[in-house]
């Protein structure tokens, strides 16, 4: 992967010197701050802040899977243009260092929005009832979105990215950005809320660990099928797990996620008559929610009534 991104960016470095002899760089929209992201979540919570004063492109081409994301040429290109380059971890997205790592500090700013962010250990299962919060590790979970407190720090981080890069619009910037976490803390409400008079605690997935935050910051237990990765393939075991959980527990649900085939969740549905519901874990929407506006805000709605759902509250 290293040595396929080096290669890529030798090449970019190349096609940037020829673009440039040849055809000038395509100019924004005029007087905008020209900002390119990785992933959704930092498409929806720059495009808010930002509103009218910035165009916001997602590197991630809609309908993809962000963990088997591979940046192409073009998407480097795209980079370089760029006023503000923002990602969310070197742990979500080790490609984005890379491209980080070639543009000109003189023209692009650079924003990690992990800055000042809580991170949990990833790994296949947070079970509050034993103390296992931060567990059976493959290094740190990526999907710090799904906290809705580090939300707030991401959106604070990218705040100041603006501001940097456009001081004359501070109080615009500034007040779209207090809005929109007021927004982040009504819903981490409704959450705590809802989730406080519930039947069940425990919540399986037959997806890759997405929602280790979200179990954490309510209280619940999660397992999954998949480590964070959701290109390594669960054991046969770990699949055992899961259908003898379902049984054990009484479950009447098995969650999938978005963009990824829910072949586990159907074999376990299958195996137990669980029937499956969604979670999003927002890292990429499709065309069709795109063009109709889905938010990171309704998705994260739509999630805590399906969790309601699973676990059967009250």
């Amino acid at each position: 992967m290293k040595k396929t991104i080096t290669g890529v960016l030798l090449c970019v470095v190349v096609l940037l010197c020829l673009s440039c002899k040849k055809n000038p760089p395509e100019a924004g929209a005029p007087g905008k701050i020209q900002v390119v992201v990785s992933l959704f979540p930092l498409y929806d919570f720059t495009r808010t802040i930002g509103g009218d004063k910035v165009t916001v492109s997602l590197m991630l081409p809609p309908g993809m899977e962000a963990h088997s994301f591979e940046p192409k040429p073009d998407d480097i290109i795209r980079a370089n243009k760029a006023d503000l380059f923002i990602y969310t971890n070197r742990y979500m997205e080790p490609w984005a260092v890379s491209i980080a790592n070639g543009l000109d500090p003189r023209k692009t700013l650079v924003v990690d929005t992990s800055q000042g962010v809580r991170f949990l250990r990833a790994g296949h299962e947070v079970d509050h009832g034993h103390g296992h919060e931060e567990h059976s590790g493959e290094g740190m979970d990526p999907h710090i979105w799904l906290d809705f407190t580090n939300a707030q720090a991401m959106v604070d981080t990218i705040l100041t990215a603006l501001v940097a890069k456009d001081p004359a619009h501070r109080e615009y910037y500034t007040a779209n950005a207090t809005a929109y976490k007021g927004k982040l803390q009504e819903l981490d409400k409704r959450y705590r809320q809802g989730l406080s008079h519930c039947a069940k605690h425990l919540f399986l997935h037959g997806g890759h660990f997405a929602f280790g935050y979200l179990a954490h910051s309510y209280g619940l237990n999660y397992e999954s099928a998949y480590a964070v990765s959701a290109n390594a393939e669960p054991s046969p075991a770990t699949i055992a797990q899961l259908i003898r959980q379902v049984r054990k527990n009484g479950l009447r649900h098995i969650y999938t996620e978005e963009l990824v085939e829910p072949r586990i969740a159907d074999t376990i549905s299958r195996e137990t008559g669980a029937t499956i519901l969604k979670l999003h874990g927002a890292h990429n929407i499709s065309k069709n929610d795109l063009a109709a506006g889905v938010t990171f805000l309704s998705l994260m709605e739509q999630n805590l009534e399906n969790l309601r759902i699973g676990l059967q509250c009250k």
